[in-house]
């Protein structure tokens, strides 16, 4: 059986769908995997836009640099993580995918290459499918073809709220990485990514995901079945309870930016490792909460014009371009 698959990886949506499906897989065989993808080479056409991002927003240019592809990676490998199976990640700049695809299977000595296929229409699709099969009739090793098409309308909804997981499951595990690294090195932390961390973990769920849910998902359920009500009302109760979290982890990075000395530094570190890692399990278990019961109830009771309904709500807007750069830049670190 396979034992450590290749998955590439575009910067479509489509790669949630194709993400969701390749950890399915591989935790079904108990297999690893190897996330992949090509970013644009910086010396091709597009270095041009990069370097016109570069004079006239440094943080827009940074974020199409590098960012946008750690962001990606970052999500992918916090997928895997949510279902125990073990994940990591590489990249390769250029403008050729197969080839690079081919040899990063044969360099990560992997024995699958797990690969979506997007659509048939258009120079893009095309492109796409020359690409799959390019890899097909030259990597060497098995490829399973998984088509991804445009998702339904629920489809497309629980992968938002799946991908916002991702997006803080990512962040969670690199703050408590960071503070982790720091306490076996027995030295402080560094206060300005703790303050980054702290932001982003402030700001995104409480301006960004919770308002998806809780203008748009949990009224439409509430509305056509009291099945989930004592579910949704205990992540209610959780939402409220997040903002005390965070009031207690703001005063622990405050304390650590304000310590006097390494020693008073280095004990704050301790006490917002401590903090970081109770806020951890919080999540776990409130993200846990929704994914394993509420999704797969909205699926069961909504509606075609529920789902249409939310599907609206979602796209207003409610992600901002600073908030993804700071992501990236967390995940880096």
């Amino acid at each position: 059986m396979y034992r450590h698959l290749l998955v590439p990886l575009d910067t479509t949506d489509l790669s949630v769908q194709i993400v969701g499906n390749a950890v399915a897989f591989a935790r079904h065989v108990g297999a690893r995997i190897t996330f992949f993808h090509v970013a644009p080479d910086p010396d091709d056409a597009l270095g041009r836009d990069l370097e016109l991002l570069r004079v006239t927003s440094q943080a827009d240019y940074e974020y199409a640099r590098g960012g946008r592809t750690r962001e990606l990676l970052a999500k992918a490998e916090a997928a895997a993580r949510a279902l125990g199976v073990t994940a990591d990640s590489r990249w390769s700049a250029g403008t050729k995918p197969a080839p690079a695809i081919i040899e990063a299977a044969k360099s990560f000595h992997c024995d699958l290459v797990f690969m979506a296929t997007h659509g048939h229409g258009g120079k893009l699709g095309m492109a796409l499918a020359s690409d799959t099969l390019t890899v097909l009739l030259n990597s060497g090793v098995p490829v399973l073809v998984c088509a991804a098409g445009e998702p339904k309308a629920p489809e497309r909804a629980i992968a938002v709220i799946r991908d916002d997981h991702r997006a803080l499951a990512a962040v969670i595990h690199a703050w408590t990485g960071t503070l982790a690294r720091a306490g076996d090195a027995d030295k402080p932390a560094n206060a300005q990514a703790m303050r980054d961390a702290l932001s982003y973990l402030s700001d995104f769920p409480l301006s960004v995901h919770h308002p998806k849910e809780e203008r748009w998902l949990f009224p439409r359920l509430r509305a056509r079945t009291h099945a989930l009500d004592a579910e949704l009302d205990e992540l209610e109760r959780q939402h409220t309870r997040e903002h005390a979290l965070m009031e207690e982890l703001t005063a622990l990075v405050t304390a650590l930016e304000s310590a006097n000395g390494e020693a008073e530094a280095l004990a704050a570190t301790r006490r917002l490792q401590e903090g970081v890692n109770r806020y951890a399990e919080f999540y776990w278990e409130h993200m846990g909460r929704e994914e394993a019961v509420v999704l797969p109830g909205a699926q069961q009771y909504l509606t075609a014009e529920d789902w249409a309904e939310i599907n609206a709500g979602y796209g207003e807007g409610l992600d901002s371009r600073e908030m993804r750069q700071l992501m990236a830049k967390i995940v880096a670190q």
